[in-house]
C-alpha cells in the first residue's frame, strides 16, 4: 500500500536546513506558555509512588475521563483517551468503515491532510466536497456528495486550514445528513478554544447516534508534545473503539494524562481568553501586512492559520522552498491541502515573530 505522507515535516526540516535565518510559520506548536497548573502536575507525578508510574487504565485516568465528560456533558463510559486527536481521529473513522455500510469517505476541499492518509490507511475511498471561498461548508453540497456508499463525513471546526467556524445549523445538518445516509458524522474540534467569532457549535449538540467527536490538549494547553486527546463515542459504537485502542497503543502517557487532569482542575477560562486575545492579534497584525504586499487572503474566524495567495506565486511546494531560501519565511503549500487551494500558502500564527515574517513577506512581494 502506499500511503499519502503528509508534508509538513519535509518543509520543517528543509526550513531547519536553510543557510539562513527562517521564521517557521508551518507548524501548529504554540509559542504560549502552557498553564502553571500543567507544570505543577508534572511535578506532583514525579514525587508518587513507583506503582503510579505503571499502566493506566487503557481508556484513560479515570479521573480525566470523568472531567472530560462533565465538561461535554456525556457519560464517561463514551470517553477514550487517546494518543493525541490524530489517534482519536483513526479510531473515529476506523469504527465508521467497520460498519460495513460504506466505503467512502467525504472530505471537505481544502482539507486537513492527515484525513485522507488515514482514509487510504484504513482501506476507505475519498470523496471530496469543495467549501466556499471563506471555508464554510455548504450542507446542501455534502448531501448532494452523500450515497448509501458513504460511511463516514469528516470535518473540522474551527477548521485547518481555512480558519473557519461552522454555526450550529451546519452542525446540526451535518449530523441530519449522516443520519440520513445511515453514516457517521466524525467531527475534529481540536481548535474549539480558539475560536475567535464566538459562532463554534460542537456536534454534541445535537443528540445522535450518528456522531463521534474528537479533541485534544495539544492546542488547548499548549502541550502538543504531551499527546493527550480523545473522543466521545454513541454508546453503541464504544466498546470496538476501546479494543483497537488497546491492540495499537495498549495504553497512553500516564504522567501526561496525570499532569492534564491537573491543569483542567485547576485552571481557570482566563488562560483561554488570554491566548485567544493573542491569537486575535496577530492576525490583524499579519493580514495587514497581507495587504500591504497586496496578497489576497482568508481571514481566520478561529484556529490560528491565515491562507494567502500572491498574484504569479502558485502554493506549490517548490514555491515553499523557494520562499524559504529568499524571504526566509516557511510557510505550507495549499497544494498540500487538496486541488481548490493549489493557488495559495497557509501560514501558522504559532510564533512571536508574526510581524517580522509580515514584514519579509511584504517586502519580498513588493
Amino acid at each position: 500500500m502506499k500511503y499519502e505522507t503528509p508534508l509538513f515535516f519535509h518543509v520543517m526540516r528543509y526550513a531547519v536546513q536553510a543557510d539562513r535565518d527562517v521564521i517557521d510559520m508551518v507548524s501548529g506548536n504554540p509559542d504560549w506558555e502552557p498553564p502553571e497548573a500543567l507544570r505543577e502536575g508534572l511535578h506532583e507525578y514525579a514525587d508518587l509512588e513507583s506503582d503510579q508510574f505503571q499502566y493506566p487504565p487503557s481508556d484513560g485516568l479515570l479521573e480525566l475521563r470523568e472531567e472530560i465528560a462533565a465538561r461535554r456533558g456525556v457519560d464517561r463510559e463514551q470517553v477514550i483517551v487517546t494518543n493525541g486527536a490524530g489517534e482519536a481521529n483513526y479510531l473515529a473513522m476506523a469504527r465508521a468503515l467497520e460498519r460495513d455500510l460504506g466505503s467512502e469517505v467525504l472530505l471537505t476541499d481544502p482539507v486537513y491532510p492527515y484525513y485522507p492518509g488515514k482514509t487510504t490507511m484504513l482501506g476507505g475511498t475519498q470523496r471530496f466536497v469543495e467549501t466556499a471561498e471563506d471555508g464554510q461548508l455548504e450542507p446542501a453540497a455534502v448531501r448532494e456528495a452523500a450515497s448509501e456508499e458513504t460511511a463516514c463525513i469528516v470535518v473540522n471546526t474551527p477548521n485547518n486550514p481555512t480558519g473557519a467556524v461552522y454555526p450550529e445549523e451546519t452542525m446540526a445538518e451535518l449530523v441530519a445528513i449522516a443520519e440520513e445516509c445511515d453514516a457517521i458524522l466524525v467531527s475534529d474540534e481540536v481548535y474549539d478554544h480558539y475560536d475567535l467569532s464566538g459562532e463554534f457549535a460542537s456536534a454534541l449538540a445535537t443528540e445522535s447516534d450518528h456522531r463521534i467527536v474528537t479533541n485534544a490538549f495539544s492546542k488547548s494547553l499548549a502541550i502538543t508534545g504531551f499527546r493527550v486527546g480523545y473522543a466521545i463515542f454513541p454508546p453503541e459504537l464504544v466498546e470496538n473503539a476501546k479494543s483497537r485502542h488497546m491492540l495499537v497503543n495498549v495504553a497512553g502517557s500516564r504522567p501526561a494524562q496525570y499532569a492534564v487532569a491537573h491543569a483542567l482542575f485547576e485552571t481557570g477560562p482566563e488562560y483561554y481568553e488570554a491566548n485567544r486575545e493573542l491569537l486575535a492579534e496577530r492576525v490583524d497584525t499579519f493580514t495587514d501586512a497581507l495587504d500591504a504586499a497586496g496578497a489576497e487572503y482568508t481571514r481566520p474566524d478561529g484556529a490560528f492559520y491565515v491562507m494567502a495567495r500572491f498574484d504569479g506565486y502558485p502554493g506549490t511546494l517548490e514555491n515553499v522552498e523557494r520562499l524559504i531560501d529568499e524571504a526566509g519565511v516557511a510557510g505550507m503549500p495549499g497544494e498540500a491541502f487538496g486541488s481548490s487551494r493549489e493557488a495559495w500558502l497557509r501560514f501558522a500564527l504559532v510564533t512571536p515573530r508574526v510581524e517580522e515574517a509580515a514584514q519579509r513577506l511584504a517586502a519580498y512581494f513588493e
